[in-house]
């Protein structure tokens, strides 16, 4: 045998092992032995790291585990079962009742203690060894998605833009532990918006740019797909505004676990790092009560900042209002002119202690951003996020809301995007797009239905829009049903009564599809300035579209199957994928092959969900 040889032979072993060695999702049913009941709630977890999951009502599990690999089983009252991940992806489980005394076990709440292994609202000790109980009270808003409209019926669409990505994140962290996203917790411009895309910023001295593109419908090819894409202006970071920030951190029992408090602490140092001299930050953290961690410090003092943040720990419960209060106070006290006055929330939003409704802290909130003090969110933890009032305070707040899923998350949001997250370039920034109804049968906007004003609203100072921060961008697309394609959308209804039925006009006056309208005011401006931009009906076909269109509609198209949309069409989990690897492009962060990996896990937790519910 050659040397060549050999080592031909030598790398295909190497590269077979590396592939087993991939994650790969496990999932199964876990059975009492006695009397094979389907247990739930069983922890299920990958020996040796934090991959966890607990199983449903129906005794189901799904996680992402290696070859090798051990999974542990642990339920109350049975003997804890640990089984070695072999070939197969099924691995159903039979848990035998134990034999166990009262005071072989001890409930801990969440309080002062120090136990790094809490996760939930209530470990249980057991045999010497700790169980976390997953306790899921985790709250999203519900909202109906956005429907088809006539334009002769509703002519202008408008809303207000959305920077937020909070749900790509929170959808990635679901996906990791092998389980799907609640519904509502699936926002599609949030996930849209996650990615940079490579638009031109502005050239006219204007702070944002607008870019359109019209194409097919990946998912109903008779239909087309825009895109309105927006480009906020790049800054130096040597230009940016002298910071004013405040560090508003929960040190609560809840944020008590490595991806919750630690983590905040990790992501708040990294951000540390990129303060100049002439920034300046304080801390304040609540628990049972408020307090000041640091006072305001010089940028220059970065190890003092630092050592502020290490010396945290949680425990207690969550005087939320109290800390905001406090936060805003110090931030008036030493606020800068013409600089950027921000309070940086670091919490699971499980604000449990004094004025903690959505209603109260909307009013608050709205009393206080009159100051000129911004308000960015940072959710953590999990089984307890309070997603809706997170993405509340940061609408209200003027602010942007990230969820931090992981060190690598934490690095996007405090350095690759330093600039975007903190420093406002247009605020109050609201679009409005009139439809032509020569051209378009019906429309629909996908996601932002959060965000939806009245059409009056587009040209009233008073209503607020979505802040841009430096080098953002904002993609929205709209779903377009052209006149003359035959369409269920938007549906028949019956002959009016009391007044005539609209005509389509007879003579199409205009080749143009739409008229895109895009308002904004300045960072420090109270009067609102307006742009503007026609779309030539003039579609691509959608292989001609540019990368970042057919990527977009990819992550658009894997949003309405997680949501299990109404309006998904003929949508599919192997499409979508093959065209988000196609539009890639450079990926130079590897965010897009991230996406790649978790869509393709997605269909098989789908898969799993379906064959689950059609054996039940």
């Amino acid at each position: 045998m050659t040397r060549a040889i050999f080592f031909a032979m030598l790398l295909t072993v190497s590269l077979v092992g590396y592939r087993n060695s991939e994650p790969r999702l496990i999932s199964g049913t876990v059975y009492d032995d006695a009397d094979g009941t389907p247990l739930a709630g069983v922890h299920v977890q990958v020996a040796g790291t934090n991959t966890s999951v607990g199983t449903d009502k129906k005794g189901h599990y799904a996680i992402q585990a290696e070859k090798g690999q051990y999974l542990v089983f642990a339920y109350i009252g049975y003997e804890t079962k640990r089984l070695k991940v072999g070939k197969l992806n099924k691995l159903d489980v039979r848990l035998t009742a134990a034999a166990m005394s009262l005071d072989e076990v001890v409930v801990i709440g969440h309080g002062a203690q120090k136990q790094a292994a809490l996760t939930g609202g209530v470990n249980l000790m057991i045999r010497g060894g700790w169980l976390p109980q997953p306790i899921n009270t985790e709250s999203y808003k519900g909202f109906a998605e956005n429907r088809f409209f006539n334009p002769l019926d509703e002519p202008l669409s408008t809303f207000a833009i959305d920077v937020d990505a909070a749900s790509y994140s929170n959808f990635r962290r679901f996906i990791n532990n092998g389980q799907l996203p609640p519904v509502d917790a699936v926002r599609i411009e949030e996930m849209i918006n996650y990615f940079q895309y490579d638009l031109k910023g502005p050239t006219n001295g204007e702070p944002v740019a607008i870019h359109t593109e019209l194409a097919a419908a990946p998912w109903s090819p008779k239909h087309r797909l825009l895109r309105i894409g927006l480009k906020a202006k790049s800054v130096p970071t040597d230009k940016l505004p002298t910071s004013n920030l405040v560090f508003l951190i929960d040190v609560s029992g809840s944020m008590a676990g490595i991806n919750r408090l630690p983590l905040a602490q990790t992501a708040m140092k990294m951000l540390v790092d990129q303060l100049r001299e002439n920034d300046q930050v304080a801390i304040v953290t609540y628990a049972g009560s408020a307090g000041v961690a640091l006072e305001s410090t010089p940028g220059s003092q970065k190890t003092k900042i630092k050592d502020a943040i290490d010396a945290l720990g949680a425990g207690g419960s969550t005087a939320g209002g109290a800390g905001l209060q406090l936060a805003y106070r110090i931030a008036r006290q030493h606020f800068i002119k013409g600089g950027n006055n921000r309070i940086i929330l670091a919490s699971d939003g499980d604000f449990n202690v004094g004025a903690s409704s959505d209603g109260d802290m909307e009013q608050f909130i709205a009393n206080e951003r009159q100051s000129g003090v911004n308000l960015s969110v940072l959710g953590f933890g999990m089984g307890n996020l309070k997603d809706s009032k997170m993405e509340l305070l940061a609408n209200k707040g003027h602010g942007n809301y990230a969820y931090i899923d992981n060190i690598t998350e934490a690095r996007k949001a405090m350095v690759t995007e330093f600039g975007g997250t903190l420093f406002t370039v247009a605020k109050d920034v609201k679009m409005q797009v009139e439809f032509n109804p020569a051209k378009v049968q019906a429309y629909r906007l996908l996601g932002y239905e959060n965000r939806l004003l009245e059409k009056e609203d587009f040209n009233n100072d008073e209503k607020l829009g979505g802040d841009m921060g430096v080098g953002h961008t904002v993609t929205a697309l709209y779903e377009i049903v052209p006149v003359g394609v035959k369409s269920n959308f938007p549906g028949d209804v019956d002959p009016l009564k009391y007044q005539q039925v609209k005509e389509r006009p007879a003579v199409h006056t205009s080749d143009e599809v739409a008229t895109i309208k895009f308002r904004y005011k300045d960072p420090d401006g109270d009067k609102s300035r307006v742009q503007q931009v026609a779309v030539a009906d003039r579609p691509l076909e959608l292989i001609k579209a540019s990368a970042d269109f057919r990527f977009a509609s990819a992550v658009a198209e894997l949003g309405m199957l997680l949501r299990n949309s109404e309006y998904k069409q003929q949508a599919d989990y192997d499409r979508l994928v093959a065209r988000a690897r196609q539009a890639r492009g450079a990926d130079d962060e590897g965010y897009r092959a991230e996406f790649i990996r978790l869509a393709e896990s997605a269909k098989l937790l789908a898969k799993h969900h379906d064959v689950a519910a059609r054996g039940h």
